[in-house]
């Protein structure tokens, strides 16, 4: 991009999660995201310590799909699972893409709410962001708990700081839930409302993306990993997504690489780093040695042709021809 060519739009704040679980194929088990002592060290978020993660038996969640013909068992044996939606064609950001539960900061996200886990000038340490600012990486936090929940129907929350909910399928819940997606209901409300502790050491963050300059509708990302709770469901809530399913990173970036599945540079980044990682034991524990040094595209002009580039990963460069112009950064 030239100087003086074009004034950036400046991103919002977002938050998406990766949840995860196990299975005999990736398909069949969730995993148990209980427990953890509640109580955390100032070093703890770079080594969390997440305990009690045993998989229980259980059937597939009801309302997801098996994976797309074609993509199963291509991963031999890795057990881990990640849960995906496609969003629909007729949404103005990535329509028909797959991709993870999330969604922007809501302002409110900010509002004072029961807390467990590292506390929020260590979340924002994490997070890369100034330590002043507490708040704001709270809010980040948040919104990935709270999109989690309206998009999927997970909720990594709990009466106590030693539990997690197990289960959130009830009329009752659905009424809450539909409140939070109509802003008629903060986080914070509904938190307080049902005597509920947020579970903020069922996180890691796993990567932060922001979207390229270039775009008029811009998110600087962060993307969180969590197990699926023990007892819940996910079931395709959001109005955004037409489509949910479990399957093992690697058959989705196989999907991918085959023209199968639409997905955003993110979400294919993110799955194949995944893919590395067996069970939802070792991709948590990744988590806490991750590089969130923010990735954002580059743009310049070479040759006659718009060269756009994502340091680090260079699967994404694109050449675009018939640009005029000198080379610019």
């Amino acid at each position: 991009m030239s100087a003086g060519e074009l004034t950036p739009v400046t991103p919002r704040r977002a938050a998406t999660v990766l949840l995860l679980r196990d299975g005999p194929d990736g398909q069949d088990t969730p995993q148990d995201a209980q427990g953890g002592d509640g109580e955390h060290s100032p070093d703890e978020l770079d080594a969390p310590e997440r305990r009690d993660m045993v998989p229980e038996p259980a059937e597939a969640p009801e309302g997801s799909e098996t994976p797309p013909e074609g993509l199963r068992n291509a991963a031999g044996g890795a057990r881990l699972a990640v849960y995906m939606l496609r969003r629909r064609a007729s949404m103005a950001f990535a329509g028909g893409a797959y991709a993870y539960p999330g969604g922007s900061v809501d302002p409110r996200d900010e509002r004072m709410v029961t807390w467990a886990g590292p506390s929020r000038a260590q979340w924002a340490r994490r997070l890369g962001l100034d330590p002043s600012e507490a708040t704001q990486a709270q809010a980040i936090v948040c919104a990935a708990v709270r999109e989690t929940f309206e998009e999927a129907g997970v909720l990594l929350a709990g009466p106590t700081p030693h539990t997690v909910v197990a289960d959130t399928t009830g009329d009752d819940w659905e009424t809450d839930r539909a409140a939070l997606v109509a802003r008629d209901l903060s986080f914070a409300e509904f938190l307080d409302r049902r005597g509920l502790v947020l579970r903020s050491d069922l996180l890691g963050c796993w990567a932060r993306w922001i979207t390229p300059e270039f775009e008029p509708r811009r998110y600087d990302t962060w993307f969180f990993v969590a197990a699926l709770p023990r007892g819940q469901r996910t079931r395709n809530a959001s109005t955004e997504a037409d489509r949910t399913v479990w399957i093992r990173p690697g058959d989705a970036a196989d999907g991918y690489d085959r023209g199968e599945l639409l997905m955003m540079p993110p979400t294919i980044a993110t799955l194949r780093q995944l893919a590395a990682h067996g069970s939802v034991a070792d991709a948590l524990a990744a988590a806490a040695d991750r590089d969130l040094t923010p990735v954002l595209a580059q743009a310049r002009v070479e040759n006659g042709e718009l060269v756009l580039s994502w340091p680090g990963h260079d699967e994404f460069t694109k050449h675009i021809p018939g640009v005029t112009g000198g080379p610019s950064a």
